[in-house]
């Protein structure tokens, strides 16, 4: 076994997990690798220096907020019972903590107060007015921007943003079209397009012309591939071969042609079919871009905007022939429709969690060393009321969080309470989070271990 560590040390660049070097398409790339159990301490709980394995921060974020009739769960603790619109993430249920009864205190602006309130805990910039309503952005960094200042320079990439579901337009500024800011008007703009995603993880262009069916980025790296599957055990080799199965099944995802007959679209666009989002086969490959980025520690913070503030995303899978943001407005009571596409959302949310805790890590998975605050940027989206605010934290932060819990507020307290406890639960050892009626140092403790 030393004899092993000894040629990581010096083939890897260290005693930790490192990267597979090549060229491809005379671009050079690096492959990252999952943690190997001979990087790993005997109890597989650290590094075999000491130092605890990595943990990650994330915001995963979908617009025009739930029905709230049918989102809170029944029972408080750890002794409840996902409610009709959180019934998709019963396979993930000892991952995710409810938290309700808290409220938004920094304002009551439709969309713009909720969305600046919950992440960056602070009232809205305005900017301008237009319209019957008005132009806003960001007051200062938001919560995933926090982390990454935390986490600088210990990974490849400071942090990724991810889009999903298509941005339809909008004229009020920065709030409604971007989740990740640095501060007034200074978006960090989401990536759309799981092909450029995969280019730059991975370091290889995607290229239109290259044919994916016959060409990988592992045959970059074969022959470093084979010396490294023969200096491990066999659960690292078995880890080694689910993540290249993840990448080449990637690659011919992101290949695949609509038709046979029809020159391909740029890899990873999921262009329309019949003028239809495909939203899952998007979600799905964003889902396993970033469970990649995460495995190979390619980045320690994220960010997921599956749908933007006020979203103007057509659920056609659910029967909607408009817009999600103008049905929450129009649909009569109890609005079957905007029921049904929360439902749908939380389907999506299900599958990215449960690519995570399907990925190995150490003696546990992805999902075990990852804090990510799940929300909106309003209560029900009908009357943009922001009391009773939905939040869902999720993972277990490398033992920080208690999981599978549902946390209800009897004091009306601030939605900040619940940042900055996924923040903390993240590894980001913050003092407080937000400003004026925001601004708060406490969490949750019933959360936290």
């Amino acid at each position: 076994m030393i004899a092993h560590k000894n040629w990581f040390r010096t083939h890897l660049g260290g005693t930790r997990r490192g990267f597979l070097r090549g060229v491809l398409g005379g671009s050079a790339i690096a492959l990252g690798l999952p943690v190997l159990d001979v990087f790993l301490g005997d109890n597989g709980v650290a590094w075999a220096d000491g130092e605890a394995l990595p943990t990650r921060f994330g915001v995963w974020f979908w617009g025009n907020g739930v029905r709230p009739e049918y989102w809170n769960p029944t029972g408080t603790g750890q002794n409840w019972t996902p409610s009709q619109e959180l019934a998709p993430l019963a396979g993930v249920k000892d991952y995710v903590s409810v938290v309700s009864g808290c409220h938004i205190k920094t304002g009551t602006h439709p969309h713009h107060a909720g969305m600046t309130g919950i992440m960056t805990g602070r009232p809205l910039y305005k900017v301008g007015d237009v319209r019957d309503t008005i132009v806003s952005t960001f007051a200062a960094k938001s919560v995933d921007v926090l982390a990454a200042d935390y986490y600088a320079g210990t990974t490849p990439l400071r942090s990724i943003e991810v889009g999903v579901t298509r941005f339809r337009g909008t004229d009020e500024g920065t709030t409604f079209q971007h989740l990740s800011h640095n501060g007034p008007n200074n978006p960090n703009p989401s990536e759309y397009s799981p092909g450029a995603l995969f280019e730059r993880i991975f370091g290889a262009p995607i290229d239109p012309n290259l044919d994916f069916a016959r060409t990988s980025v592992l045959d970059a790296v074969k022959d470093q591939i084979g010396g490294l599957k023969i200096r491990v055990g066999a659960r690292d080799k078995a880890r080694l071969d689910q993540h290249f199965d993840s990448v080449r099944a990637l690659e011919l995802q992101l290949a695949a042609e609509p038709t046979a007959c029809e020159t391909p679209a740029r890899p990873g666009e999921h262009t329309d079919v019949e003028g239809r989002e495909q939203i899952e086969a998007k979600n799905s490959a964003m889902s396993s871009l970033i469970s990649l980025a995460l495995a190979c520690d390619v980045t320690r913070v994220f960010s997921v905007l599956w749908s933007t503030a006020g979203s103007g995303v057509i659920v056609w899978q659910v029967g909607a022939r408009n817009s999600l943001h103008q049905i929450c407005h129009d649909e009569a009571q109890p609005q079957p429709t905007v029921h049904a596409a929360t439902v749908f959302t939380m389907e999506q949310l299900a599958h990215f969690l449960g690519r995570l805790r399907d990925t190995p890590e150490g003696d546990g998975n992805l999902l075990d060393r990852t804090s990510i605050l799940c929300t909106t940027e309003h209560t029900n989206g009908w009357n943009h009321s922001y009391e009773d605010f939905p939040i869902l934290i999720a993972g277990k932060g490398g033992g920080r969080l208690r999981s599978g819990t549902h946390y209800r507020s009897g004091t009306r307290e601030s939605t900040s309470n619940a940042v900055i406890t996924a923040l903390r639960g993240g590894g980001v050892p913050v003092e407080s989070f937000g400003a004026e009626a925001g601004r708060t140092t406490t969490s949750i403790g019933a959360l936290e271990t």
